[in-house]
């Protein structure tokens, strides 16, 4: 029972010394993307990355995602003879949850892993401790660009995600289940607002500052070797991804203040 007892203890104190580590890190992150120097090359490729690179992985989601999800509409609103409800539940859907939180999984996978393998190969390389030799600050130059790339390069994904979403919703409405495509346009616009626009850009910002931020946390921190490098790989995806559904829930709550 002692044995018990210490192993839970333990865990919580491990639990509030990684949620420390964490916080230090994200305000150091933040308090270097406002002081010069600005490295704008790195802050360039980065956004190339997160941003242009991953246009193909989020189209291609946002674009079945829309397919299936009237495809799934239109067979549940048949039952209650609702059919003409379809496009606008796929342009809500995909604009206020689906375009987000699936733009915000699939970059996680591909640029979370990214960052972390990158600033953990430098950490095991020793090109950290180099930096700081060069009198380069390492979380100016590494973290700062990337945390910023991140912030501002997923909201326009998911913008054009969304894009993307609706129209694939509108090739299987209109072409696989028969509407009239000047209705299944007027459905569309009739109920879209602004503030739900919005609302997906706002998660989407976040969703971006919270994959950076664990893709390099991880990173910088790696352990030695090659295992430390794919531990932080592994622990950057998992851990980004589990923090975008948590503010998912939360910025909605706030949004609509519930």
């Amino acid at each position: 029972m002692t044995g018990f007892v210490r192993n839970i203890g333990r865990a919580v104190l491990n639990f509030l010394a990684s949620l420390g580590r964490i916080s230090l890190f994200t305000l150091a992150a933040i308090r270097w993307t406002f002081f010069p120097p600005y490295y704008w090359q790195q802050l360039w490729r980065q956004m190339l990355d997160i941003g242009y690179y991953s246009l193909p992985v989020v189209g291609l989601t946002t674009l079945f995602s829309g397919m299936v999800l009237a495809l799934q509409s239109y067979t549940g609103f048949a039952r209650f003879s609702a059919e003409d409800t379809v496009a606008t539940v796929v342009v809500l859907s995909v604009t206020r949850e689906l375009g987000p939180v699936l733009a915000g999984l699939m970059v996680a996978g591909r640029i979370g892993a990214s960052m972390a393998a990158e600033i953990g190969t430098m950490r095991v390389t020793d090109q950290i401790d180099a930096l700081d030799t060069l009198s380069t600050r390492p979380m100016q130059y590494l973290v700062a660009p990337r945390i910023m790339a991140g912030t501002l390069c997923l909201p326009f994904l998911v913008l054009i995600g969304d894009i993307i979403g609706v129209f694939g919703g509108y090739i299987v409405g209109v072409y696989r289940l028969g509407f009239n495509p000047s209705i299944y346009l007027s459905r569309t616009l009739e109920y879209l607002e602004i503030s739900d626009i919005t609302l997906g850009l706002v998660k989407a910002a976040v969703f971006g500052f919270l994959i950076a931020l664990m893709g390099c946390y991880h990173g910088y921190h790696s352990g030695r070797g090659a295992e430390g490098v794919g531990r932080a790989t592994t622990n950057a995806v998992v851990s980004s991804s589990i923090l975008i559904l948590i503010a998912n829930y939360l910025v909605t709550a706030l949004y609509f203040g519930v």
